[in-house]
């Protein structure tokens, strides 16, 4: 302060911080985030309309934000881990939120009409996005990383584990629904010498996984779950659920069951919730994944009940994290090799969904399980596999 007779000038006037900034800096302090402090968690703010915004759009302002560089942060895994410890997300609930629940009580938002949305937005997009942060098998769902740190490894362990965990023959027809880009077709048609049917509705992993599984008794083919027909020993729904929408996880289970011998096992890989819900993040549903939600174990037991005897639940979402984080890594240092093909708005959309997913499995609010079924149980006993 320069002081002079009988007053004084400030150097450094106060800083006047809106409504909406105050409760925003409260809502953050509750999670040990700072505006514009110098740890890897906290915000550094580029717009002042930052705090409106999410504050009337929730975590779809948050999001939609980020991708217009409205805002940074060093380390959003940690940053995500701390708001979602805090749960700061049920602290803000827009009508919008409310609107899409309601939307998703009254209609099927994963119809086949609907769900062409989903693969057209994300699974059609260029598989050169994929492999430069999937593993040579282009694993898109969590691997096993039980005594490794190496992505790799910890896919082909993975895979490994489904295959003894289906004990999985050399003369079995294994059906994989939602193969992806023939990953696991190739992998047990290789290790195991079993012949793997693989259905999907995307075009770009119909055509990837022909090419890579060439060669092998692997068949792919483009069906949507609710279309096919055929008896396999096994059968396989890996990261594949979370699409399919609780209003017909029952029509899912069906399928399964009608193409699957009396006799046969069938696995299913997914991201669960704690809590059962009936629809996704805004964010995530708008930019990532359009219709898809998480299911909880209860509505996985009552969409099996009747059906399946269940056999073995193993829960490792804690590999999650390291999972997402891997990949984000390759993400960014393969980035130059594909960056032709998107823009910097796509960049930070792609590390932001990355790195949220990282948050999400480290908070534990998001788990990932590995459950067995058999028809009609297992005479001698199952005997669970880790």
């Amino acid at each position: 302060m320069n002081y002079r007779k009988n007053s004084f000038v400030m150097t450094n006037p106060p800083v006047i911080v809106s409504k909406a900034e105050q409760i925003i800096r409260d809502l953050f302090a509750q999670a040990d985030i700072q505006i514009h402090g110098q740890r890897p968690w906290d915000l550094q703010i580029h717009n002042p309309n930052f705090y409106t915004r999410v504050l009337r759009g929730g975590s779809l302002a948050l999001g939609e934000s980020y991708m217009d560089g409205w805002w940074d942060c060093e380390s959003l895994d940690q940053f995500f881990y701390k708001v979602i410890r805090a749960n700061l997300k049920e602290k803000i609930k827009p009508f919008s939120q409310w609107l899409a629940k309601l939307k998703s009580k009254l209609v099927n938002m994963q119809t086949r009409t609907r769900i062409k949305t989903l693969v057209k937005k994300h699974y059609d997009l260029s598989s050169d996005l994929y492999m430069s942060f999937l593993d040579p098998f282009n694993q898109y769902t969590c691997g096993y990383f039980k005594n490794t740190e190496d992505l790799n490894t910890a896919q082909e362990k993975k895979l490994d584990l489904i295959c003894k965990k289906l004990m999985i023959k050399s003369k079995d027809k294994v059906l994989d629904i939602g193969c992806g880009w023939g990953g696991f077709a190739k992998f047990a048609a290789e290790r195991y010498g079993c012949h793997v049917t693989g259905i999907t509705i995307s075009d770009e992993q119909i055509k990837y996984a022909k090419k890579f599984c060439d060669r092998l008794p692997v068949t792919i083919i483009k069906s949507d779950y609710r279309d096919f027909k055929g008896i396999f020993d096994k059968v396989l729904v890996c990261g594949m659920i979370e699409h399919v929408g609780y209003k017909n996880y029952k029509t899912l289970m069906g399928t399964i069951h009608d193409n699957l011998k009396n006799d046969g096992l069938f696995l299913l890989q997914t991201i669960g919730r704690n809590d059962s819900t009936t629809y996704g993040d805004p964010w995530m549903s708008k930019y990532i994944f359009p219709n898809s939600m998480l299911p909880s174990s209860e509505q996985i037991t009552t969409a099996t009940e009747g059906l399946f005897v269940l056999e073995d639940w193993h829960s490792f979402g804690y590999y999650y994290d390291e999972t997402t984080m891997a990949w984000c890594k390759n993400f960014k240092k393969n980035w130059d090799r594909i960056k032709e093909h998107f823009n910097e708005r796509f960049y930070r959309m792609w590390t932001y969904y990355l790195l949220s997913g990282a948050g999400s499995f480290r908070s534990g609010i998001q788990r990932l399980w590995q459950i067995v079924f058999s028809k009609n149980g297992i005479k001698e006993g199952y005997q669970s596999i880790r």
